[in-house]
């Protein structure tokens, strides 16, 4: 275990309590693996028990809404993602801000999307998907992690750019999704390397294509979804470390580089590693320079792929 920083926000210690990690998706999915592999070590490293909280729904925004919500003292700690900031732009009213109401203390890392399909699937490639969806416009049901998430928009942007028509099936968090796509009451699903690659090994679920703009480390074997067929595609996901709005400037540096410290312990970077997640464990300035880019670029995707919250 590597040394942790000790600073200290006032006269007293930080975490003086429990902390509470929020995190914006059910159980079982890639954010909640991440999330709970933190937890575990900076519970070790404070000698102070973090709470993994799971608040999913509303493609992450139920979570965002209790983060933002919460005191400013270092004692809510929220996973933020990629979800959080498309949740701007394909949300009319949302009841908070993602990029006002956080202080950002770390980037993660990202990760790309496998586009996976349910063996049943008459299609062993990206361009036999579109020919499928094109000859049976009704066939195909797609599964999200929830309305308005980075796995609903990256599918309705699939849909745009290949011109085909598939049903949104949204479901409470990548876990569910998992389940139904699994048992072939959905048929396809765009889903991290996390949650994915076991069953793709075991010839449950099968790989077409790779979200990112290159193919990924893990699976190079898998062709990213531009090269099959669809110029110009791209979208990964990312995950993140925020606390509310005002929180003292010292707490925030103390968690970024007691989180920073973590993800850069080597057992740490191979267990990423060995589920397709590329570690960053930025500093909060570079983080929120990442944030206001990832809003920008979402807003633009939502345009072009007139995707809506169901």
């Amino acid at each position: 275990m590597v040394a942790l920083a000790c600073t200290q926000a006032a006269a007293q210690p930080y975490p003086s309590k429990p902390v509470r990690f929020i995190i914006p998706f059910a159980p079982g999915g890639g954010n909640d693996i991440i999330g709970r592999a933190i937890a575990a070590k900076l519970t070790d490293a404070w000698k102070q028990q973090m709470v993994v909280d799971n608040r999913p729904g509303a493609g992450g925004n139920i979570a965002g809404e209790i983060t933002a919500r919460a005191a400013p003292d270092g004692h809510t700690v929220f996973q933020f993602n990629i979800a959080n900031v498309i949740a701007a732009s394909i949300y009319p009213k949302l009841a908070y801000d993602p990029v006002r109401d956080f202080a950002p203390v770390t980037q993660i890392g990202g990760s790309p999307f496998l586009l996976v399909v349910h063996p049943s699937v008459r299609a062993n490639d990206v361009r036999e998907l579109i020919a499928l969806a094109k000859a049976q416009p009704a066939l195909l049901n797609y599964a999200s992690s929830g309305n308005g998430g980075s796995t609903h928009l990256v599918t309705e942007l699939f849909k745009s750019m290949a011109g085909i028509s598939m049903t949104h099936i949204p479901y409470n968090g990548a876990g569910p999704a998992l389940t139904t796509l699994l048992s072939g009451q959905v048929q396809l699903f765009f889903m991290v390397p996390a949650t994915s690659r076991a069953h793709i090994k075991a010839g449950r679920l099968r790989a077409l294509a790779v979200s990112s703009a290159q193919r990924s480390k893990l699976m190079p074997e898998v062709p990213t979804v531009a090269e099959s067929g669809v110029a110009g595609f791209e979208g990964s996901t990312w995950y993140g470390v925020v606390v509310p709005a005002r929180t003292p400037p010292a707490i925030v540096t103390q968690l970024n580089r007691d989180i920073v410290a973590v993800l850069n312990e080597p057992d740490m970077r191979e267990r990423m590693s060995n589920q397709g997640i590329e570690l960053v464990a930025s500093s909060p300035d570079a983080f929120a320079r990442f944030i206001q880019a990832e809003h920008a670029k979402w807003a633009r995707a939502v345009k072009i792929s007139g995707a809506r919250v169901d």
